[in-house]
């Protein structure tokens, strides 16, 4: 699955231990510093620049675990909600 480059282009402000590291679809989200705060400022960023609501079932621990969970969940709520690229 190929992560939408909008995705990785939001993320770094979420991360406060980014640095020079490259984001990839296995990133640790937690281990370069998002925390449960900036995971939900994420969220609301994620919703507006994609226009869906993830599902209460996809607010957990493991889809802000890595960058490609997160993105499936997105793209999966992107097709449920018939929300083009």
């Amino acid at each position: 699955m190929s992560v939408d480059t909008r995705l990785i282009e939001l993320l770094p402000p979420f991360l406060k231990f980014i640095g020079d590291h490259e984001l990839t679809a296995a990133s640790d989200l937690r281990s370069l510093g998002l925390d449960s705060m900036q995971a939900i400022e994420l969220l609301f960023a994620i919703e507006d620049t994609f226009g869906v609501v993830l599902d209460d079932e996809d607010l957990t621990e493991a889809t802000f675990a890595t960058v490609e969970g997160l993105w499936s969940s997105v793209d999966r709520a992107r097709e449920a909600q018939g929300v083009g690229a």
